[in-house]
């Protein structure tokens, strides 16, 4: 079929499989992610929250941090409701327009996210490098483009990735064998040339991973650099911790999305891919703001005086 014949799908809902084939591990399952979405809104609201009422916060680094945090809240937000429903529900359906408003979404809020960290490990480079003109050169104006850019660039890559699947056809089965319409499962079900898709999403895929790890890895080989060239211990201790917990993050982050890129599209690997993915979208923003916090004295400072006047005023 021609790509101009994408409208004539005959499907109008699709089914999602979720973990249906271990219907024992149903509740587990929904206790534990309901578990991990409420740890993971009230960690990154609590980022957020800390770094808006401190003085001390209102920096660069943390204007960058309190946006990872949104979006951790808005991509986990996009596809852990939806898997708890099918946990717990029978109707397991998911309508055609709702199932690309969700691909669209969870795309952008990724592709977003990955260049925010890049951003983050722009901002540390500047940090460490230049120190003295980090104010300057991080200035609001600046910071403001950086995350507008990245927020435009994630909507328009995820826009042109949707556009690719709805010019296919649907008519065949719609049973997706996945907990969220996540793009290979949608595309195993399109009777149509999957060829333009398939590519399309190859070259945005591989650019926007390739280009964001090229700013993280040339930001921590000149942060390396300039450490390693400091005169004393300290001075390399207090410069490297600031790096630790964003390298975590994007240790995490990018090892889950090459994990996915390597699994081979069998039906063999489909509960692989599953599990990568929760992993991806629900355990991921549940671990940045832990990693963040548990490192970082003036976030703890704040939270642990913020937790202490909130149980005074309701003790009074």
């Amino acid at each position: 079929m021609s790509l101009g014949e994408g409208n004539q799908s005959s499907v109008t809902t699709f089914i999602l499989l979720g973990f249906s084939e271990y219907p024992y591990l149903q509740t587990p399952l929904f206790l534990v992610f309901l578990t991990i979405y409420m740890v993971t809104l009230v960690g990154n609201l609590g980022i957020i929250v800390v770094i808006r009422i401190n003085p001390k916060l209102h920096m660069p680094m943390y204007f960058f941090l309190s946006h990872l945090s949104f979006l951790d809240i808005c991509y986990s937000s996009v596809f852990t409701p939806k898997l708890l429903e099918i946990l717990v529900m029978e109707d397991r359906t998911i309508s055609f327009k709702g199932c690309m408003v969700q691909f669209f979404f969870v795309c952008a809020f990724v592709i977003t996210e990955m260049f925010m960290l890049a951003v983050m490990a722009y901002d540390r480079f500047v940090a460490v490098c230049n120190p003295l003109l980090y104010t300057v050169a991080m200035s609001q104006k600046l910071c403001a483009l950086l995350v507008a850019g990245t927020y435009a660039w994630g909507g328009i890559c995820s826009l042109t990735l949707t556009y690719s699947l709805l010019e296919l056809s649907y008519c065949g089965s719609n049973i997706i064998n996945h907990f969220g319409c996540e793009y290979s499962a949608i595309l195993s079900l399109s009777c149509s040339d999957p060829y333009f898709s398939q590519m399309t999403c190859l070259v945005i895929s591989t650019f926007n991973e390739a280009c964001s790890l090229l700013i993280i890895l040339a930001s921590y080989i000149f942060i390396v650099v300039t450490i390693v060239k400091m005169p004393t211990t300290g001075g390399l201790q207090k410069a490297f911790s600031t790096c630790v917990s964003h390298l975590t993050a994007i240790t995490i982050f990018h090892g889950i999305i090459l994990l996915l890129y390597c699994v081979p599209n069998s039906k063999s690997s489909w509960l692989l891919v599953k599990v990568a993915t929760v992993f991806f979208t629900v355990m991921i923003p549940m671990l940045n703001p832990l990693i963040y916090s548990l490192r970082n004295k003036d976030v703890k400072d704040t939270a642990r005086k913020l937790i202490i006047t909130k149980l005074l005023s309701h003790s009074m």
